[in-house]
């Protein structure tokens, strides 16, 4: 009795023993021609795929220097607000002593 594998579960391990596919052996197919395509061309290519990439770094790049700056507008608002209010309480204070000292 044969059993016949399949390609999920070949029959055997053994890589001698399996049933040929219908892929032909690496030595009969014949190897990609790059030498056609100059270097030039291929850096280009290289640098075209990056493309995408490189955007996504700049616009993140972007996005945080203006996350920063926001922040850093923050800060001297909410730092302008406590001043303020710092000057009132002091001038409130100015008055209550100047009252205490008049009478």
């Amino acid at each position: 009795m044969s059993t016949i594998g399949t390609i999920d579960r070949p029959a055997t391990h053994d890589p001698m023993n399996q049933v040929p596919t219908m892929t032909p052996p690496v030595s009969e197919t014949p190897a990609p021609r790059t030498s056609g395509a100059p270097e030039s061309r291929q850096n280009r290519n290289r640098e075209m795929q990056l493309i995408p990439e490189a955007l996504a770094r700049a616009h993140m790049h972007e996005r945080l220097h203006e996350a920063e700056s926001e922040r850093t507008a923050l800060r001297l608002a909410a730092a302008r607000r406590m001043q303020r209010k710092a000057e009132r309480a002091s001038l409130r204070a100015r008055r209550a002593l100047a009252m205490v000292v008049m009478h």
